[in-house]
């Protein structure tokens, strides 16, 4: 008799399979077979299975695109294949060189022309059809592992599809790269929080595979092409064609607009084709790639020392135009940043006209010595964003621009960041930055109002029944049935998620009020030491600073926030209106403090939730994986892999029991 465990771990396989399957279609065939709310509903299905069954976790759950624990190292690869770098070349008459070069050693060569993503080369591994490990070039002969991080990649598959029984082990090579949307998007979150632009998106993908916690790999939305088999195991391939065509079947996203030609005069008008098409593709390339399609063929041309005789990389010039500055246009963006914005005569750019480009903050401006007037240079930072290279002719009777002391949105005192050069609107009212800032105050972390997303603070801020987050807590019942798609219902539920926030701690609102510098940890730090609203807002520079985890510049941050006249009226009302300012909250301990945790399995009476808020209570932390920085691992009934990789590296293994007399002692 099939038990009620064996059904929901063959309703979990099911559910993850399918996903993959959706993300395949979605990402890869840029097909939906779904609705985004069937594909929700799974997805929620397979989080709770997870919570309740965290034994069942696999390492292809689609739940991984999303990232996880955040990680300190990046272990060293030693790679199967060396991953070599090509040949550059920079003119049709070496490309015509190197087809003698080939024709000379070979005869009647057959080359495949591929477009050259500008992004982060990568090896992938798969055993039995799994992907078990990825990493980065590094040197060639040893990269870093970053699997957690390609996991979060939705066009990356978990698990091969249409994969020959025999196929024991395949290793791939692919190119991580960030599209322009995301890319666009990054910059826009980067130019709001004040924090130093990505220069362009190879960069940006660099730094996001790279980062030490998955999730944030998660949100940069990193793509990848697969395009080259580094090794493979139980299937023979003989052509460059055939494990491109092989590699498409086994579901991985392939190099697109790869074609194959015999004369070289055809290879250079397909070069020329592709560097045409740069200004629409949805990513960067910096080059086109020529490739001797025959394998036995490259074994014959062979290599040398640094690169293979049988393949080289085509760069294209980047592209700039002379234009005339018109203007100097200042925006506030949503955290209140002010970012000067060159307007100039418009240019056709990488296959798009352009007409603006961001200067970035007053530091810029004055490396470039620019003014209104002045001929300057503009190109697209990785053929997406407009910039502002250089000044060629400076405009007579010019004066050096600065960026308005006074904000342009609502008037109030600009102030520069004295650990960044942007300079920046404080009043948290400023009608430029208010929906972000009641945004951030409802979000989960802060307030966590359930219900008050982007969509409904718009609608309030539109309907003029909030002006800032205090009157949130003024709004009734009979105001919110007056906005459209509002019902009964759904008023009641916002009234009482509004008003049950009302009992959060008073570091949920330290961290809601957007004070720069200040998270979910910084805020309890400081609400622990000054116990409340009240003690903080009467705490010395020094007093600040000597918290921990605190230095000069975040003390700065927090001292003036508090004597800021729009912050000090916003708490006033936010007292009047009942939100609790004294911490009440039990210290934490510090018992478990420098250890790290993993859980696997059933325990006799903590959820993985709870177990998991109780070591981080008590000073310690949580991973989902284990490895060789795992102290100890929490098991309970029906333990995984988990559990058999920490006999295998020897981390010790505790119960519940064990964990609770760790913390009674």
């Amino acid at each position: 008799m099939t038990t009620d465990f064996e059904k929901i771990k063959g309703r979990y396989s099911w559910l993850c399979d399918k996903i993959n399957e959706y993300n395949y279609a979605y990402y890869v065939l840029n097909e939906s077979p779904v609705s985004d709310f069937d594909y929700d509903a799974l997805m929620r299905e397979i989080k709770q299975i997870e919570r309740d069954f965290p034994e069942l976790e696999v390492p292809e759950s689609p739940t991984k695109r999303v990232g996880g624990q955040a990680d300190t190292t990046f272990e060293k690869v030693k790679h199967a294949v060396q991953m070599g770098s090509l040949q550059d070349v920079f003119s049709e008459n070496e490309l015509r060189d190197f087809d003698r070069k080939v024709r000379a050693a070979v005869s009647e060569p057959v080359y495949i022309v591929e477009p050259k993503i500008d992004g982060l080369s990568v090896c992938l591994e798969y055993e039995n059809g799994f992907f078990i490990r990825g990493s980065t070039r590094g040197d060639g002969l040893i990269g870093e592992n970053v699997t957690e991080n390609l996991r979060t990649i939705k066009s990356l598959p978990p698990k091969l599809i249409n994969a020959p029984e025999n196929l024991n082990f395949l290793s791939v090579r692919g190119e991580v790269f960030m599209p322009h949307d995301s890319f666009k998007k990054l910059i826009a979150r980067q130019e709001e929080k004040g924090e130093q632009i990505a220069k362009n998106p190879r960069n940006a993908a660099s730094g996001s595979l790279r980062q030490k916690n998955s999730r944030i790999t998660a949100e940069r939305e990193l793509d990848i092409y697969v395009f080259n088999v580094q090794k493979i195991e139980g299937v023979k391939l003989t052509t460059h064609k055939k494990s491109l065509e092989f590699l498409t079947e086994a579901g991985f996203k392939v190099i697109p607009g790869w074609k194959t030609f015999r004369d070289i005069e055809d290879v250079i008008l397909r070069i020329r084709e592709i560097g045409e098409m740069r200004g629409t593709l949805p990513h960067d390339i910096d080059g086109a790639v020529i490739k001797v399609d025959d394998f036995a063929q490259r074994e014959m041309l062979g290599e040398t020392s640094k690169f293979p005789k049988w393949a080289a990389a085509y760069k294209y010039p980047p592209e700039e135009k002379e234009t005339t500055l018109l203007e100097i246009e200042v925006n506030v963006g949503r955290t209140g940043a002010l970012t000067p914005l060159a307007v100039f005569e418009p240019v056709n750019l990488a296959g798009t006209t352009v007409s603006r480009a961001t200067l970035h903050n007053q530091d810029r401006i004055n490396a470039l010595d620019l003014n209104i007037g002045d001929r300057i240079i503009v190109r697209k930072a990785g053929d997406i964003i407009p910039e502002v290279v250089s000044v060629t002719r400076r405009a007579e009777n010019r004066e050096p621009f600065k960026i308005p002391e006074n904000c342009p949105a609502c008037g109030s005192l600009s102030v520069r960041d004295d650990d960044m050069a942007v300079t920046r609107c404080p009043n948290i009212n400023c009608p430029a930055q208010i929906q972000r800032s009641i945004e951030h105050f409802c979000s989960r972390g802060a307030m966590s109002i359930d219900g008050l997303g982007e969509a409904i603070v718009e609608l309030l801020l539109e309907h003029k029944l909030i002006k800032n987050v205090a009157d949130l807590y003024k709004l009734t019942h009979e105001q919110l049935l007056t906005l459209p798609g509002f019902k009964e219902k759904s008023a009641s539920n916002l009234i009482t998620a509004i008003e049950n926030s009302k009992q959060n701690e008073p570091d949920k609102l330290v961290y809601a009020l957007g004070i720069k510098g200040i998270g979910e940890r910084n805020a309890a730090l400081l609400m622990e030491k000054f116990g409340s609203v009240e003690g903080l807002k009467n705490a010395s520079r020094e007093e600040i600073e000597a918290t921990e985890n605190f230095g000069a510049i975040l003390a700065d941050s927090v001292y003036n926030a508090m004597r800021d006249l729009h912050m000090l009226d916003l708490l006033s009302e936010l007292e009047k209106s009942g939100l609790k300012t004294i911490y009440t909250k039990k210290a934490e301990s510090k018992k478990l403090s420098g250890l790290t945790f993993v859980i696997t399995g059933t325990l006799p009476s903590l959820s993985r939730d709870e177990a998991k808020e109780l070591i981080i209570a008590n000073g310690g932390k949580c991973s989902g994986s284990v490895s060789k920085k795992t102290d100890y691992v929490l098991v309970g009934e029906e333990a995984g892999s988990k559990l058999t990789k920490a006999q295998e590296l020897g981390i010790k293994i505790i119960t519940e029991e064990k964990l609770r007399e760790m913390l009674s002692s």
